[in-house]
């Protein structure tokens, strides 16, 4: 090859290299997060297909079997329904003491500073530590939660131990870890309010139950949109503080998806019924995500 014709071809490459900057920049970053994430979803659903004999030294091929065993299972359904509840028991719970957290900070009082910090404690622990505390509250005997019931003259209660409570129990851990999580997001979405609205509102005579309904809630759409998608992810795929404090018990009454597939794969040593679980579970996660993404569309059109 000749010296012109060397320079002509790195010219076109570097050309080439220019005109291509913003997908080659990014490339190996996208190949090495779709490697991490892609790789796991298609060995699992590789897993979801065979059927592994206990000692897990050989399998069958078993196709959709697991698909349809899981789908056809009342011990799925009754899964799914408290996956259901749970989450919209901690979403709609954390958002609603998120906001009136974010109400009650947004203003200026002595010492705000030192309330929003101490505010996002809950949120910087980890559940694992925090549902260990929650499991020596909720203790029937010695827990702290009957005794405060008692300075109210309320009866005790077995808290988790009640298959009727269990769920509500486990949502007011779940509400108490994250809800500073919402409080955080909205309280930014207060600050960013223009002051306008507001300003006419008050020359017009509007109360501040009318501003909060008409001018707050509006305003604050998109904030709430975001809140609500990542709280409905996170609450989906709750797992540690439900196992650490209940495991699933008593019985299977707080035995969500995500527990259950647990059970299946590791404790029964089933790990194509899990894989199967897991697919579904994640087919249900996404969907969940393409939903409120949508809406977070509309929110901000």
């Amino acid at each position: 090859m000749t010296l012109a014709r060397r320079r002509a071809h790195r010219g076109f490459l570097a050309g080439a290299v220019d005109r291509h900057l913003a997908i080659l920049f990014p490339l190996p970053a996208l190949l090495l997060v779709g490697a991490l994430a892609l790789y796991p979803l298609i060995y699992t659903i590789l897993l979801s297909t065979r059927s592994y004999d206990l000692g897990l030294r050989g399998y069958s091929f078993v196709g959709l079997d697991h698909y349809v065993t899981a789908l056809t299972s009342d011990r799925f359904w009754d899964a799914f329904a408290r996956t259901f509840w749970f989450t919209l028991l901690s979403v709609a719970g954390s958002i609603a003491l998120g906001l009136v957290m974010a109400l009650i900070l947004n203003r200026e009082f002595r010492g705000a500073r030192w309330a929003r910090t101490a505010f996002l404690m809950p949120m910087v622990a980890t559940p694992v530590a925090t549902s260990l505390v929650w499991m020596m509250m909720f203790n029937p005997t010695l827990g702290v939660l009957n005794y405060l019931l008692s300075l109210v003259g309320l009866p005790p209660s077995v808290w988790v131990a009640d298959p009727r409570l269990v769920i509500p129990s486990l949502v007011l851990v779940d509400i108490w870890h994250f809800a500073p999580f919402a409080m955080l997001i909205l309280l930014a979405g207060l600050r960013s309010l223009p002051p306008e609205p507001f300003e006419s509102a008050v020359m017009d005579g509007a109360s501040r139950w009318q501003m909060f309904w008409r001018i707050t809630l509006p305003l604050l759409r998109p904030m709430l949109v975001v809140v609500l998608i990542f709280r409905t992810i996170d609450s989906l795929k709750v797992f540690d503080i439900i196992w650490v404090i209940t495991a699933g018990g008593p019985g299977f009454s707080s035995e969500t998806l995500y527990v259950f597939a647990y059970n299946q794969a590791f404790k029964y040593l089933d790990l194509g019924y899990g894989s199967a679980v897991i697919v579904v579970f994640t087919a249900i996660v996404a969907g969940a995500s393409v939903v409120w993404i949508r809406a977070r569309e509309r929110a901000w059109a």
